[in-house]
């Protein structure tokens, strides 16, 4: 399934503060100096020197994600994110967690779609930098899977999955990838059945097979050297295990094969909520896409701008149908779901849903206006800084960048490339990724008709 809700370990915690204060300073316009280069373990290192504070963000990334889970074991992945860091050789689950907290840092560790990984923030000063550094490295390197651990995490999925299936919009997620993607690892979900299917035995391998040093990507924001970066990367993935994936692991399936595979339809389905959860889309954006910034501009406009967009005007202020609209691109290895969504009362289910099909078919037909079209890129390029404002936030795209192949310079030239969208670049973009008649639209609780 197509989400980045997979379960999050953490172990050990910063002092608030230290942690809100964890940001990148530089000069305005200063071009960021990300490096890249490939360890003598193979794998691919992103680096981004910040000196402002005596801290390091450090995440190591596979192509590990959900969409490698076997048929009928759904969840693997995340399962054998989960488990990393819950033992290793010689050490017990809760020597683990001490031992981060002892040091302050923090770990986290996961699974989303088309990748896995964990996460490390430790402070630079000694002696707390090496420690910390050496547990994730045998955390990492080591891991020692305990069957009991399994079986109790397991039960934890499996109650938690029982709980969110009664919920609207879990049912309204589940049939809105299912539907967007058939016979595709984006469209299928975890079951009580495959949770459960999982042996301690398939945590193993999948850890052997997809958990590469030479399929990697090290990622690191802080204050070290470019030597100590480079000394780190290859400490952390120099004892790994190596092999072969075939293909792309991160898939690269655009979206007019995936909407060739889908139709458009509408799904209802009946639950005694209060409101209806309304989604509506299609396949349409994968990572890397030529056109992505005209995609961003315009969904902006149609409702990715908050109480300024389309679909809240329409929805929310012209009609009192809801409390917020939106709409959003979610880019992924293989094209990622154009999305909209509302929730309303049951009574007002149709009108919400004719009123958001019309206003996305309008803006598929129009576009948006100049008027528009200025606001967004001004809103756009002005908030930019906020998306690079802190080692965690930086951290998290030179990851993205280094897991899709990203050019170095993306986030030096992300603002230029917003204020060359024109009016007709967005609207064709558009008009060429959501196409009226394969837009799937899901609602659960109330009725269409």
């Amino acid at each position: 399934m197509l989400s980045s809700k997979n379960k999050v370990f953490i172990r050990g915690l910063f002092a608030a503060g230290a942690t809100a204060a964890a940001v990148f300073a530089a000069p305005a316009n200063a071009a960021l100096p990300i490096e890249s280069w490939t360890a003598a373990s193979g794998a691919k290192v992103m680096f981004m020197r910040a000196e402002a504070l005596p801290m390091l963000d450090v995440r190591v990334d596979f192509p590990a994600g959900s969409r490698a889970d076997p048929k009928g074991k759904e969840g693997l992945a995340s399962a054998t994110g989960d488990m990393i860091g819950r033992g290793a050789e010689g050490l017990s689950e809760n020597d683990i967690a001490d031992g981060f907290a002892d040091t302050g840092a923090q770990f986290s560790g996961g699974a989303s779609s088309d990748s896995a990984g964990v996460q490390l923030r430790t402070l630079t000063s000694e002696p707390e930098f090496s420690k910390a550094i050496s547990l994730m490295k045998t955390v990492l390197q080591k891991p020692v899977f305990n069957a009991e651990i399994l079986a109790r995490e397991t039960a934890r999925s499996v109650a938690g999955l029982k709980e969110a299936l009664t919920k609207p919009d879990t049912l309204a997620d589940r049939a809105f990838a299912t539907a967007l993607y058939p016979n595709h690892p984006y469209g299928t979900h975890t079951t009580e059945a495959s949770l459960k299917a999982i042996t301690l035995n398939d945590v193993e391998q999948f850890y052997k097979t997809r958990y590469l040093g030479n399929k990697a990507v090290v990622s690191l924001v802080g204050n070290i050297t470019r030597a100590q970066a480079e000394q780190l990367a290859n400490e952390l993935t120099a004892g790994l295990p190596k092999g072969e994936l075939q293909g792309n692991p991160l898939g690269g399936t655009d979206y007019q094969e995936l909407q060739a595979a889908m139709k458009g339809q509408t799904i209802q389905i009946d639950h005694p909520a209060a409101q209806s959860h309304i989604l509506m889309g299609l396949p349409a954006m994968r990572r890397g896409a030529p056109d992505y910034f005209d995609l961003l501009v315009a969904n902006h406009i149609l409702g990715g701008g908050g109480f300024v967009s389309r679909l809240m005007d329409e929805i929310r202020e012209k009609r009192g149908l809801a409390y917020s609209a939106y709409s959003y691109f979610m880019p992924a290895g293989d094209a990622g779901p154009f999305q909209a969504g509302v929730q309303t009362k049951k009574e007002s289910t149709a009108q919400a849903v004719q009123i958001m099909r019309k206003t996305i078919l309008d803006f598929i037909e129009k576009g948006p206006t100049q008027a528009e079209l200025n606001a967004a890129k001004q809103n756009l390029v002005g908030g930019f800084p906020l998306r690079i404002d802190s080692n965690g936030k930086l951290l998290g795209n030179i990851s993205m960048m280094g897991l899709h192949n990203m050019p170095l310079d993306y986030l030096d030239n992300w603002t230029a490339e917003i204020e060359k969208v024109t009016v007709q670049s967005a609207r064709e973009a558009f008009a060429k990724h959501v196409k009226a008649d394969k837009l799937v639209t899901v609602v659960v609780g109330g009725k269409v008709e």
